[in-house]
């Protein structure tokens, strides 16, 4: 009876076990099947455009670069880089990427689903770029940097020679992370709906800026007219802002519109940027 008994005990114990793991496994934030990335654009799409995005911006320091596409869960659907191999650009770019894709999905709206009843766009549009100020001791946004932290399990596991191919172990994860400054811009489909975001690494954050924003607009994902900015640039709603006065009494300099960015070695080009689409 006792024996009878344990191994009534043990079956049921096992039958528990495995529906716990069914049931995480239905749920798993991270698995690679539960994610929409099929309307992104894929890796060779993302490639591809990196490589034209770099070889046309001219400010910065000329070098290679890391780019990551999140879906509007913080999926990562693809991860490419612009060199000739891994590590033609900075390796620590890689995760930088993919935090500002994540941070520009996550603090991104579009205007199609927030109406405010007043019949103008509610949505807001904020690149990684418009963050820096509303970051620092005394701003709006203060602490935000710290809010979703890297989880380092996904950023970084293995094997890294896939590190920025199809096959790049991100993919299929969410890596989280919050980045404050320039590189990562939220995807707008047409009808100005957010639907991810790209991030770009590897240069000064004011060219990372500019060559995220040529990214998206040639994957044609820059349908953002009539989404609210903070650049003051109807044509360019969520651009890189320089209006970061020296600070008398010291310490971070002061943004007369609060989402300021400082300046970088040869800062140059964004007001030129290509206007966003309707």
């Amino acid at each position: 009876m006792k024996k009878s008994h344990f191994y009534r005990s043990a079956t049921l114990g096992l039958l528990l076990i495995g529906a716990i793991n069914v049931a995480f496994a239905d749920d798993d934030s991270n698995s690679k099947s539960n994610n929409s990335c099929a309307g992104l654009p894929n890796y060779t799409d993302l490639k591809n455009a990196l490589a034209q995005a770099v070889s046309a911006e001219t400010s910065g320091l000329n070098l290679q670069m890391w780019g990551t596409i999140v879906d509007r869960d913080g999926v990562v659907c693809a991860v490419a880089f612009s060199g000739t191999n891994r590590g033609a650009q900075w390796p620590g770019s890689r995760v930088i990427s993919a935090q500002k894709a994540n941070t520009a999905n996550a603090f991104s709206l579009d205007s199609s689903s927030n109406s405010n009843g007043s019949g103008k766009p509610a949505g807001l549009a904020l690149s990684t770029a418009n963050l820096y100020s509303a970051v620092q001791p005394g701003g709006s946004l203060y602490g935000l940097q710290f809010s979703n932290p890297v989880d380092p399990g996904v950023a970084y596991k293995g094997p890294s020679t896939h590190y920025g191919t199809g096959n790049d172990p991100m993919v299929g994860t969410k890596p989280g992370g919050v980045n404050v400054f320039g590189g990562g811009l939220a995807l707008y489909a047409t009808g100005q709906k957010v639907i991810g975001a790209v991030g770009v690494s590897g240069d000064t954050s004011c060219a990372d800026h500019n060559i995220g924003w040529r990214v998206r607009n040639l994957l044609g994902l820059d349908h953002l007219s009539g989404v609210n900015g903070v650049s003051g640039d109807p044509a360019r709603p969520d651009n890189i802002i320089f209006d970061i006065a020296p600070n008398v009494n010291g310490g971070t300099g002061i943004s007369a519109g609060g989402f300021g960015h400082p300046t970088c070695l040869n800062t140059s080009g964004s007001a030129t940027l290509p206007a966003v689409q309707p």
